[in-house]
């Protein structure tokens, strides 16, 4: 990797040049193959990076992204590979002379649902100019700022801007480009007995304050210091946004997701009343509040997707393979990601329904109970039942008659995503949604959340 400097002009003129990178190559597919069905992404962009241990900026790196994924099929025998770098003629042409051979040798793909037809996309972009072209000393100024704000507490983390530009083409006619850019601050801060977290994401580097996330990762280490031992049990909770999108990553991935319903392996049934009748939960992109490219690597848009209104599982996401394979009334919701062929619809904006508590009061209405700041080694036991198991981690406290009377060493559970959002279950609902970044490019916009049951099992040990 190494620093790189883009200029106004330059991002201007990016989702021009990536949508005419990827009429170039279909038109090199065509001169090769005409009666091939072919699909283009074009990811171009900057990824920079500031990491931070023990008080100083140790790394500073920035890469640029130059990445072209094609698609190409011949009556249903279909390849795919993608090229990162240069993409000149020599380098493009290699690559599609091996795409078309292996799609030539590859046996006929019977659930091959064809090309994304022409379609619009939401009109939505989340970009900030001034994130796009951030320099090293911006993203240094806030790790300063979190560091100073520890006040000689041990330190480490980053911050991260990213700016990307999108551009889609196939052989259907099906054209699209989008941008987008997002900037995280992530890091804690570190007593002789505890770690406490800090973190905001935003599509714009303004809104991050070192000074601001600095203080709450201090002020958690030090108010989880010294911490005691729980018995196991079953405790209220209030879950911090992080667990919150934790848990949404797994109602995802292995419940919300048309593949994962068609192999028989989710608890969703539509129509249903799964959850409380408090949540309401949606993928999204045109919330204002979130970030992210309004279609998928499929070229199909991304309209916004209702999958839980009032407690009732209303919704599905799904790839163009899976909605085929759902039945000629379900067409894909636009989310097919790169690499993801063998999960499914991978959901990309989701959004909680924030409700009207603070944090504050979500803890006053706990009896007994634990507040929790985030999850980690979370892994599925039970995809049917979303029976997950896992540890806590960077600040956990025990609620007693709406208070918290003292820090607790972290805990194990072993719980049901599906039941702890059950009906009945959710006792409040946070005003507080942040942006959670997550794997396979999911965003969270998600509030804490105080539920009324949740299993734990043991301590960090077992």
């Amino acid at each position: 990797m190494s620093d790189t400097t883009t200029t106004e002009p330059a991002i201007a003129d990016a989702p021009a040049r990536g949508l005419q990178l990827a009429e170039h190559v279909l038109d090199l597919v065509r001169a090769r193959a005409a009666e091939a069905e072919a699909e283009v992404t074009v990811r171009t962009g900057t990824e920079a990076l500031t990491r931070f241990a023990n008080g100083f900026i140790h790394q500073n790196v920035a890469s640029e992204v130059n990445h072209v994924l094609l698609r190409i099929a011949i009556e249903g025998r279909n390849a795919s590979t993608s090229l990162d770098g240069p993409a000149d003629d020599a380098a493009l042409g290699r690559a599609i002379d091996g795409v078309l051979e292996a799609a030539r040798i590859r046996p006929p793909d019977p659930e091959w649902p064809g090309l994304a037809p022409r379609a619009q996309a939401p009109d939505v972009d989340h970009w900030d100019d001034a994130t796009a072209a951030a320099d090293p000393d911006e993203r240094a100024a806030r790790v300063r700022a979190f560091v100073d704000a520890a006040a000689g507490l041990e330190t480490a983390g980053f911050c991260s801007t990213t700016a990307v530009h999108l551009a889609f083409a196939n052989s259907a006619g099906q054209r699209l480009t989008g941008r987008g850019t997002a900037a995280n601050l992530d890091g804690i801060a570190r007593t002789p007995t505890a770690d406490g977290s800090g973190r905001k994401a935003s599509v714009r580097l303004a809104d991050l304050d070192g000074r601001e996330v600095g203080q709450r990762a201090a002020r958690k280490a030090r108010e989880a210091s010294d911490p005691t031992d729980l018995e196991p049990g079953r405790y209220e909770v209030v879950l911090e946004p992080d667990c919150v999108a934790n848990i949404l990553t797994f109602l995802l991935v292995h419940g919300f997701n048309g593949k994962a319903v068609e192999e028989g392996r989710s608890f969703a049934r539509l129509g249903e009343t799964q959850f409380d009748a408090s949540v309401t939960l949606r993928d999204d992109v045109t919330d204002r509040g979130t970030i992210g490219i309004p279609f998928d690597v499929e070229g199909t848009p991304k309209w916004p997707v209702d999958l839980v209104r009032d407690g009732v599982t209303t919704g599905l996401l799904h790839t163009r393979r899976t909605a085929k394979a759902a039945g000629p009334a379900t067409k894909s919701t636009g989310h097919a990601v790169e690499g993801g062929s063998g999960w499914g619809a991978l959901g990309a904006n989701f959004v909680f329904a924030a409700g009207d508590r603070s944090t504050d009061e979500l803890i006053a209405g706990v009896r007994r109970g634990v507040l929790v700041t985030d999850f980690w080694y979370t892994r599925i036991l039970d995809p049917r039942t979303q029976v997950v198991t896992g540890l806590t981690r960077n600040g956990v406290w025990l609620i007693e008659d709406g208070r918290i009377v003292r820090p607790i060493t972290n805990l194990r559970f072993t719980q049901s995503f599906v039941d702890a959002l059950g009906p009945g279950a959710v006792r409040g609902i946070g005003s507080d949604p942040a942006i959670i970044l997550g794997g396979w490019d999911s965003i969270f916009l998600v509030p804490s959340l105080h539920l009324g049951s949740w299993n734990f099992t043991g301590g960090a040990k077992g």
